[in-house]
């Protein structure tokens, strides 16, 4: 794709779409996972893919309206009430090679289940949504204590939920049967999109 600048700039930029191959491109920062939580990580590694053309992944905003703020000083403003327009849907979405993605991020200390509490009804819908119109949904799970990192599809989180009407927990077995794991890597530390293309693959076989 060329993109041609307004007239009177005379210059024009290539943009290569540097299709992911299964191995992270060469030029990189190194990053590391050390002190980082899950969305930490999840962001470090939208940057690297953003930077490197691999995939266009942001963090959703968080929609607020601003009731009370305090100016402590003429260059300064404090926001001290506000409250969330909207009940949020899930943390991220973005397009990787022509897939639209969309997903929620969630950890836990529990090495033997995941607590479907982590998760609310219109959360649920919205991923069933997203489904429907073709999209690829999912969650990433941390099991922080056993340092595992998963891609569990929004199909299988759909199914527990409905069998489990919201409650009780999805068993750890259960989450590694149906997902695909990330593996540990330097650059991003939590390479995610490895697993995608190994649902990808699945998919498409």
């Amino acid at each position: 794709m060329t993109i041609h600048y307004p007239k009177g700039m005379h210059h024009t930029l290539q943009v290569t779409n540097m299709m992911r191959t299964g191995k992270t491109t060469k030029k990189a920062l190194t990053f590391s996972r050390r002190g980082m939580g899950l969305e930490e990580e999840i962001n470090v590694a939208n940057d690297f893919y953003l930077a490197n053309r691999l995939a266009v992944i942001h963090k959703k905003p968080t929609p607020i309206t601003i009731v009370n703020v305090d100016y402590p000083a003429r260059s300064a403003a404090k926001i001290t009430e506000a409250y969330f327009k909207q009940a949020s849907t899930t943390d991220y979405n973005g397009v990787y090679q022509g897939h639209y993605i969309d997903f929620d991020a969630k950890e836990t200390k529990n090495k033997t289940s995941f607590p479907l509490k982590n998760f609310h009804q219109h959360q649920i819908d919205h991923l069933a949504n997203v489904l429907s119109q073709g999209g690829l949904g999912f969650v990433i799970i941390k099991f922080t204590s056993l340092n595992e990192n998963y891609v569990y599809p929004a199909s299988h989180l759909i199914y527990e939920w409905q069998l489990h009407k919201g409650k009780q927990s999805i068993s750890y077995e259960t989450i590694v049967t149906h997902s695909y794991r990330i593996p540990e890597s330097l650059t991003p530390s939590l390479d995610y999109l490895v697993a995608l293309d190994e649902w990808l693959a699945h998919i498409n076989k």
